[in-house]
């Protein structure tokens, strides 16, 4: 996705522009079919209707994800996505924490959560209701490692926190691991030009395709996973938690 952000990717897409304008140029049958009607009305239809195109991809990323329907939960559990996003982040999680929909929060995420969690503290969010992971890599090991931590502790309706392109694939995780997911879109950057956003879609989409191919969408559990690199990554994810809860009761002592 950094590669997508660079001027050799507009390189690229000229040369093969240009080679393949010649590849067709160079032959007099392609000529041909390139003159015909109905290739020009073909040719017309699909630029005319790109940028409908691109409406419908964005619809399509939030109309199949519930609105949050404004009841309680057990918990409000972040999902990091890079600093940029952090702080929108926290504004959310710290707003739906003060309206009372949920006791804890908890963060997840390699990089971000401790980020995240003093974010939270600076907010005036105590440290007793604070939480999270700081392991997880992917969104699958988001669910599985925040499901590793609260489900044993009774924690299955939470709020779930993230941008707008990435709720549907959260949210089809999360729900595959056993949680019932209310949805609380945080959003993007202001200052965020068109092109940033593009990519955090096809990003999306090219994350929603993968995991719908390895059946990753489909209810599973912690037992299912028999990867002894996994089954470390969940002990040091669920250490984390614990040591993070003596912190937090010590500090309430003192």
């Amino acid at each position: 996705m950094q590669w997508l952000n660079k001027p050799v990717l507009l390189v690229i897409l000229l040369l093969l522009a240009f080679f393949g304008i010649r590849w067709i140029v160079q032959n007099p049958r392609r000529r041909r079919w390139l003159k015909r009607p109905k290739t020009l009305l073909l040719l017309f239809s699909v630029t005319a209707l790109f940028p409908l195109l691109l409406v419908a991809a964005n619809q399509a990323l939030v109309a199949f994800v519930p609105p949050d329907p404004g009841t309680p939960a057990d918990a409000i559990v972040i999902l990091g996505r890079g600093s940029p996003l952090i702080h929108q982040r926290v504004n959310s999680a710290a707003k739906l924490w003060q309206a009372g929909r949920a006791p804890r929060i908890f963060t997840s995420g390699i990089g971000d959560a401790k980020p995240l969690i003093t974010l939270l503290e600076a907010q005036g969010i105590p440290q007793r209701v604070l939480d999270g992971e700081n392991c997880s890599l992917t969104t699958e090991e988001n669910a599985i490692f925040t499901a590793a931590i609260l489900q044993p502790q009774g924690i299955r309706r939470i709020l779930l926190v993230t941008d707008t392109a990435h709720m549907l694939r959260s949210f089809l995780l999360f729900r595959a691991y056993g949680f019932t997911v209310m949805p609380h879109i945080s959003p993007v950057p202001d200052f965020w030009n068109p092109k940033q956003k593009a990519i955090l879609k096809i990003r999306e989409y090219g994350g929603i395709i993968n995991a719908g191919l390895r059946g990753r969408f489909f209810k599973r559990s912690l037992s299912d996973l028999n990867s002894p690199e996994l089954k470390t990554l969940i002990q040091e994810a669920e250490k984390y938690g614990q040591e993070s809860k003596k912190t937090n009761m010590k500090n309430q002592i003192l």
